[in-house]
């Protein structure tokens, strides 16, 4: 009975987002427009900066990566999470929960470090703005854009190869909507605690560092907006930047919330809220966040409709 009890999962089960039959139709509908519209705002804002050359400048080219990172991110789970609401199988094999973790995870730390060098990006363009053009070319932003993707790329490769040491025999029921780490963990019957401490180093040096950058970017962008004479600059400053705070706000608030503070106990319907964010709501309001408020980007948009 032992040796029974010990036999090795060979396919995982999510759980989802809820267990009531007469909500999944309405959440699937939701989820899919949900979707679509992130992937049409995503791309499409990705397809305006590569067609207008007007756009071709570093502060878009960065904005066009974000958009591709969040593209990535939310294909990594929502295509899954709309299957398992109408379908009875709710099966992952893990090899497809591990491939679904890394996507989801390489992106989302590629993101991090995006919105870092997006960050230092404006506070040269405003505080410096003479020594922008040097100290701030495309081709310095493409090398930055390729070190936050090859960054997110090996960040994640650690996590799914220390994977590999871990073997699942106690249970194959995932109480999440994706293949979460920490509720992998959850299910081992190999202890995670070598796993636990590598992810809560990286999770912590990762997030401090991005995040220490953006706030001092942002303590000197501030400083600087206040110092200038003109009412319009000053306006345009400040609509720039707020919009990159907002964001920012919204993903490091849930990522800090999952990952340096984890509950100790099972998971609820408030973790999941809370991944929800950064797995779905935030791909969705990056790209309208950045664009609507942006003049150059309508005017750009305009362009490209009156061609």
């Amino acid at each position: 009975m032992a040796e029974e009890n010990r036999t090795l999962v060979t396919e995982f089960i999510l759980t989802g987002l809820t267990e009531h039959p007469a909500l999944k139709v309405a959440l699937f509908l939701l989820f899919l427009v949900i979707y679509l519209i992130t992937m049409v705002g995503n791309l499409g804002l990705i397809a305006l900066i590569w067609k207008d050359s007007h756009l071709h400048t570093p502060m878009y080219l960065f904005l066009s990566s974000l958009a591709f990172a969040d593209s990535c991110t939310t294909s990594s789970v929502t295509p899954k999470m709309l299957v398992n609401f109408l379908s009875e199988n709710h099966e992952i094999s893990p090899f497809e929960c591990f491939a679904q973790f890394y996507f989801m995870g390489s992106s989302a730390t590629t993101e991090c470090f995006l919105l870092s060098v997006m960050a230092y990006d404006r506070y040269v363009a405003i505080c410096n703005p003479l020594l922008y053009p040097v100290l701030m070319s495309n081709r310095l932003c493409i090398h930055f854009i390729a070190v936050t993707y090859l960054l997110g790329v090996l960040h994640l490769a650690i996590h799914v190869g220390l994977l590999f040491r871990l073997t699942f025999c106690r249970s194959n029921i995932i109480q999440y909507y994706y293949c979460e780490i920490l509720q992998l963990f959850n299910i081992s019957c190999i202890d995670p605690t070598i796993n636990m401490f590598v992810l809560l180093i990286f999770s912590i040096s990762i997030q401090a560092f991005t995040f220490v950058t953006i706030l001092v970017s942002y303590i000197h962008v501030l400083f600087a907006i206040l110092r200038k004479k003109s009412e319009k600059g000053r306006s345009k400053a400040f609509s720039t930047c707020s919009a990159h705070l907002l964001s920012v706000s919204l993903f490091y608030g849930t990522l800090f919330l999952i990952y340096v503070c984890p509950g100790s106990g099972p998971v609820g319907d408030k973790e999941k809220m809370l991944s929800l964010f950064y797995t779905v709501i935030i791909p969705l309001l990056n790209p309208f966040v950045y664009s609507l408020r942006n003049k150059e980007v309508i005017c750009a948009f305009r362009r490209v409709m009156n061609n």
